[in-house]
């Protein structure tokens, strides 16, 4: 994140797997926020980033275990508000003189009612829309006993401190989760803390697009970078951020991998060197990817094949360009949430991507990244910003290593071929049904199996395809988009009929989590 003006707003995470949801919610208040793993803030570090609030996140921990994780002393003493939230509230209320217990009957998980309590306090003002509020709850343990000086706000069945507060010193509470989607309004609870911190809300893309050119000229200088172009939206968006930058300095190399949908090259390819000025190699590196591919099955596996041999290329084409010091992409924040895990921290690593985990150790040219603390949402916004036509902003994501984590098992010619005409024929028939803004992202997969079918009064055995579809702001949390049965007869019986290899189409129905949203 390039340096700011803005007030800033802490997240210390203590491991939860939504943390960046809480960062997601404030910044669609305009909110500037930062989240750090508990272990890298001390007085020393809050001192430098002098916070104006400080929200506690949720974590897997509980604080009845030796050498749980904890904030030090100094938040509490820092004079600015603290929201605890689930693990927060309790880590809260054990160093402040309250009482943490073990689940027993209280542990709850899902979706819960609260009431209001006895106490009153601006943190739930136009809250409670019909005298209760529904709440997602992920909590074993549970505050028994609440600190000297705090009120209880609200209850639920299993958790009778709910929601609690000191008002003298604005140290707030909540055992549940206001950034879940499944806590309707938990972004009003969120802007009413804000408010209390005194907030001005006045960080946007606007903001964030003077700041982040700063940045890049303050880190590049005169150097030369190459940009990695995939396709996607943020790989466009960071280029033409960058340009907009150090102009000329900058040398866009889109790689073709062979692993792209139908006609995508050509489309890339078509609108950098239509609508920008900006130097743009096109390296057909197909051959490259599919051979280092070859006998590759396991997902992890192919992330870092494909992750090493951009790598090889970028390093290349730097060359070719008079000697880049920089490769800049396209990384998002949610890309390194999933890829890494805070160093000793609590958070579990998910999936590597391949322009983060399959980064080799000498890299060789330094790496400017200036989305990588932008969600997707807010990447889209930068580049209207920017001037990026809707067409493209509008786009599905598409990850970085293709078609490759779309095939499952080997990756050959042959199933990319079946695989991209596929997901051809179902995006038409999103488009043709007016649905494709409505859905986060879909796609086909290609599956490992061959199954047999009837065709013409004959028997076949071909490849089945599955169908995916997802709803979701921010690609954390996904729900699987209701297509109707006519929808997906109609897809079905087009793709089987258009597309020769496929006998048999299914349609995942898994949200995110327990899934991911790709298949690998």
């Amino acid at each position: 994140m390039p340096e700011t003006p803005h007030d800033r707003l802490l997240v210390v995470d203590f491991g939860s797997q939504v943390t960046q949801l809480i960062a997601r919610r404030l910044r669609e208040l305009n909110i500037y926020c930062e989240i750090h793993p508990f272990q890298n803030v001390d007085s020393d570090f809050l001192r430098g980033f002098a916070p104006k609030a400080i929200i506690l996140s949720g974590g897997p921990a509980s604080v009845l275990d030796a050498d749980s994780p904890r904030p030090p002393e100094r938040v509490f003493d820092l004079g600015v508000p603290v929201l605890g939230i689930c693990y927060g509230q309790q880590v809260m209320a054990q160093m402040l003189g309250g009482v943490v217990e073990r689940g027993g009957g209280n542990r709850e998980f899902g979706r819960a009612r609260v009431e209001p309590g006895p106490g009153r306090s601006p943190l739930l003002a136009d809250w409670f829309a019909d005298g209760q509020e529904q709440v997602w709850m992920s909590h074993g343990d549970h505050v028994s006993e609440i600190p000297p000086g705090f009120k209880v706000l609200a209850t639920s069945t299993g958790a009778p401190f709910a929601v609690t507060a000191d008002e003298d010193r604005r140290f707030y509470a909540v055992q549940f989760h206001p950034e879940a989607h499944h806590t309707p309004r938990g972004r009003t609870l969120l802007r009413n803390f804000a408010r209390i911190a005194g907030f001005r809300g006045d960080w946007t893309m606007s903001a964030y697009r003077e700041e982040a050119i700063r940045s890049i000229q303050d880190k590049v200088g005169d150097a030369k970078v190459i940009c990695g172009l995939s396709g996607g939206v943020d790989s466009a968006v960071a280029a033409v951020l960058i340009h907009e930058a150090i102009g000329d300095g900058l040398t866009c190399v889109f790689v073709d991998h062979g692993l792209l949908r139908l006609n995508e090259a050509r489309e890339v390819v078509s609108m950098f060197r239509d609508a920008y000025n900006i130097p743009l190699m096109h390296a057909d590196e197909s051959a490259l990817f599919l051979t280092g591919l070859e006998g590759v099955v396991d997902p992890e596996a192919k992330r870092k094949t494909i992750g090493r041999l951009f790598i090889d290329v970028f390093r290349k084409h730097a060359e070719e360009v008079g000697g880049a010091d920089f490769l800049a992409q396209g990384t998002l924040y949610p890309d390194v949430i999933e890829s890494v895990s805070f160093s000793g921290g609590p958070s579990a690593t998910i999936k590597s991507h391949h322009n983060v985990g399959g980064l080799p150790e000498e890299l060789g040219l330094e790496l400017v990244e200036p989305l990588r603390d932008l969600f997707k949402d807010e990447v889209r916004a930068l580049g209207r910003e920017l001037g990026l036509p809707e067409s493209f902003i509008g786009r599905h994501p598409f990850p970085g290593p293709g078609l490759a984590i779309r095939c499952p098992g080997e990756v050959t010619p042959e199933k990319l071929d079946i695989l991209r005409r596929a997901d051809a024929v179902y995006i038409d028939q999103i488009r043709k049904h007016g649905l494709y803004d409505d859905i986060w992202q879909a796609f086909a997969a290609l599956l490992p199996v061959r199954t047999v079918g009837v065709m013409g009064d004959g028997r076949t055995y071909e490849h089945a395809c599955v169908l995916r579809a997802v709803t979701s702001v921010d690609g954390m949390t996904a729900d699987y988009y209701p297509f109707s049965h006519e929808f997906l007869g109609e897809t079905a019986t087009r793709i089987i009929n258009e597309v020769e290899g496929i006998n048999r189409v299914t349609y995942d129905i898994t949200s995110k989590p327990p899934g991911t949203i790709e298949w690998e």
